[in-house]
């Protein structure tokens, strides 16, 4: 394809609509609105390259993305760009790796099966959100934690808050909840949140809700206030800084802080790593880190 592409170009006929790129990206996270919004990213580049961009949504099936990536490997893609822990998913990858068709991940995992993963650097958005956390309620009191330790992002940013609040000896991590994802995570949340207000009715009993990403955040926001505890100074932070974060920030209430992702980056740096990958051009970083920004009150409408 290659060889025959550049006679082309010698000749000065377009390669673009002779030879298009195919592409798969393979999810199960598609109702996430990160999810959604580097995806979007990475269309935008494909289009502008006259590539043709297949996404695959599992909703919620992890293990159904290692036959999406073997359906993929046969109808000879060029490259396969995943969203998933790629622990969970070697079979498919290994598939992939006979073929020679490039695995790229965005927002993944590392692993040494594919050819660079991009996503933000999760170690540093957990440590400036809990360390945020810590030092607003003066390194005392109840902490409760909303994690998800199946996806490798976000699991990360669990293990850094760990530690950190593990550093306060009057910080207590009350609970540590993983909340149903199925519909992005705001209602399981809602729904866990309320029972552990409902188990702890003193006020000043929980001081704040560190979130992994800001849909269980929304979902505490909403069970704090539905039960009028909302005067009691409880701190959320969450992670993405998402719209729907952004407003509730902006508002001024308990929820204070996220950390915004660079999602169109993360998109358009997936794209350039696959572009390189195709190409056969060595990957020189097995990871790479789009810049993320702290968002309070400040800048929420920024």
């Amino acid at each position: 394809m290659r060889n025959l592409s550049m006679s082309l170009a010698i000749l000065g006929l377009t390669t673009t609509a002779a030879f298009a790129e195919k592409v798969a990206i393979i999810t199960p996270f598609l109702a996430q609105p990160g999810t959604q919004a580097y995806v979007k990213s990475y269309e935008a580049e494909a289009k502008a390259k006259g590539w043709e961009v297949n996404v695959i949504d599992t909703a919620g099936d992890v293990a159904a993305v290692i036959s999406r990536i073997e359906d993929s490997v046969t109808q000879k893609v060029d490259a396969i760009v995943v969203n998933v822990d790629p622990s969970q998913v070697q079979a498919g990858l290994e598939t992939a790796a006979e073929a020679k068709i490039p695995v790229i991940g965005m927002d993944a995992g590392p692993d040494p099966l594919l050819a660079t993963n991009v996503t933000s650097n999760g170690y540093a958005m957990a440590a400036e959100t809990s360390v945020y956390v810590a030092n607003r309620i003066e390194g005392k009191g109840n902490v409760v934690m909303f994690v998800f330790d199946a996806f490798p992002p976000v699991q990360i940013r669990g293990v850094v808050a760990d530690a950190v609040f593990g550093n306060f000896p009057d910080i207590k991590v009350l609970d540590r909840v993983t909340p149903d994802v199925q519909d992005g995570g705001i209602a399981d949340s809602r729904a866990k949140m309320e029972a552990i207000l409902a188990a702890n009715p003193e006020p000043g009993s929980i001081a704040a809700v560190w979130a992994a990403w800001d849909q269980p955040a929304l979902g505490a926001l909403q069970a704090i206030e539905a039960a009028g505890r909302q005067g009691e100074g409880i701190v959320i932070t969450g992670m993405d800084a998402n719209p729907q974060a952004r407003d509730a920030i902006a508002a001024g209430g308990n929820f204070e802080a996220s950390m915004a992702q660079d999602f169109a980056g993360i998109g358009k740096a997936t794209f350039a790593a696959t572009e390189e990958a195709i190409a056969g051009k060595p990957l020189r970083s097995k990871v790479i880190y789009v810049p993320t920004v702290l968002i309070t009150a400040a800048n929420a409408a920024e």
